[in-house]
């Protein structure tokens, strides 16, 4: 069913990459769960109406929530897909980060309110209104809601939108809570416990974990969120494999929305190299990435490699900040000789929550420096790594 509604409605459904594909996949996906409550909605008022079950018709308004959340992702999809302009100059990919965070704290909304209803009904427990036909429309809800939660999920991680992922666990957790009184009505019927209230609390209790997951998860790209390190390693391999190329730093990735990334890299090369090639190369790489989706750009930074005594400190300062902190490293090493003194000018890239003051640091090597190289004194600016490998 998934994969034939995916085949008619979405064109050249194969190409996730594309943005305009990938829109359509979200607003498909949101029309969906917008006829999906909605008939939910009219079956279950329908029945509640005719039969007096409460509980049904609660349940019917509950769908009819649900198909709100879903025209908020359709809208959050619809605007995400506007073009770029002068006042956003990265597009308007954020808002659909906006229409997930929003989907997330509707599902914490749902999960103080049933929380609180339970305590109530825990406090003061009243007989299940039990109906045959309220839990054939319930069980009839579970398996559409089910099929829902995987239709989203599956789209959600195919186009990697947050947003679907928090409208699948919606839709989860309504199977969850109204198994749940399912459950409780049919052990009320055939026994004299009075389980309602304590089903809904645990539902609740896992309607709010899983709703403070999914607000973290959705405000991790509106915050910043550093870029998965599989990312890293892909980039930093990529450019390492272009000719003449020695090593790589300074790799941001800023994140505009889903297929909106923009990136910047230091790419260091041989000084002694014509400095045409090397710019060269450094196009070719950045319209490389560009083919890719990613808009990077790429800074060049030429190093000294046929002079012995440069790639001896080198390799020994390195060393050198190694022993101090595994996971430092220095870049951009200069030496400037003078009549009095020579100086040797580096950036220290540090991560982040360093245990050790950054004047402390300093110092350090600087009195490493000292007792291997005297009249040598260090002049150091301390970095920091926004796209850092795992050590």
């Amino acid at each position: 069913m998934t994969d034939w509604i995916i085949r008619q409605f979405v064109a050249n459904h194969e190409n996730v990459q594309e943005n305009t594909v990938r829109t359509a996949y979200g607003k498909v996906s949101s029309c969906v769960g917008i006829l999906c409550n909605l008939l939910l909605f009219l079956c279950k008022l329908t029945v509640g109406t005719l039969s007096g079950s409460l509980s049904i018709t609660a349940d019917a308004v509950n769908n009819l929530s649900d198909a709100s959340s879903s025209i908020i992702s359709l809208l959050g999809f619809k605007m995400a897909s506007k073009p770029a302009d002068d006042e956003h100059p990265y597009g308007h990919g954020r808002y659909e980060y906006l229409s997930g965070l929003t989907v997330a704290l509707l599902i914490l909304v749902i999960g103080v309110e049933l929380f609180r209803s339970s305590i109530g009904k825990i406090l003061t427990p009243l007989p299940v209104d039990f109906r045959w036909i309220s839990a054939a429309v319930l069980a009839g809800s579970i398996l559409v809601k089910f099929w829902m939660a995987a239709f989203n999920r599956k789209v959600g991680r195919l186009i990697d939108s947050k947003t679907l992922i928090a409208t699948a666990a919606d839709s989860r957790n309504d199977v969850i809570s109204t198994a749940a009184v399912l459950a409780a009505s049919l052990l009320s019927h055939f026994t004299s416990l009075e389980l309602d209230g304590w089903m809904g609390l645990a539902v609740a209790v896992f309607i709010l974990y899983s709703g403070f997951g999914l607000v973290r998860d959705t405000l991790d790209p509106l915050l910043g969120r550093a870029p998965e390190p599989r990312l890293v390693a892909e980039i930093r391999g990529k450019i390492l494999g272009y000719p003449g190329v020695l090593g790589t730093h300074d790799l941001m990735i800023h994140d505009y929305g889903p297929g909106r990334q923009f990136g910047s890299v230091h790419v260091e090369m041989a000084a002694e190299q014509d400095v045409l090639v090397s710019h060269d190369v450094i196009d070719n790489i950045e319209r490389d990435f560009l083919r890719d989706g990613l808009h990077m750009i790429i800074h060049f930074d030429p190093i000294v490699t046929q002079n012995q005594a440069v790639d001896d400190l080198r390799s020994w300062l390195s060393e050198q900040v190694r022993a101090i902190h595994p996971a430092l490293s220095i870049h951009d090493l200069r030496i400037v000789p003078g009549a009095t003194h020579t100086n040797i000018i580096f950036d220290c890239v540090v991560p982040h929550n360093f245990p050790i003051r950054y004047s402390a640091l300093k110092a350090e090597i600087g009195a490493a420096v000292a007792r291997q190289y005297p009249n040598h004194y260090c002049v150091i600016t301390i970095d920091t790594d926004y796209a850092a490998l795992p050590h």
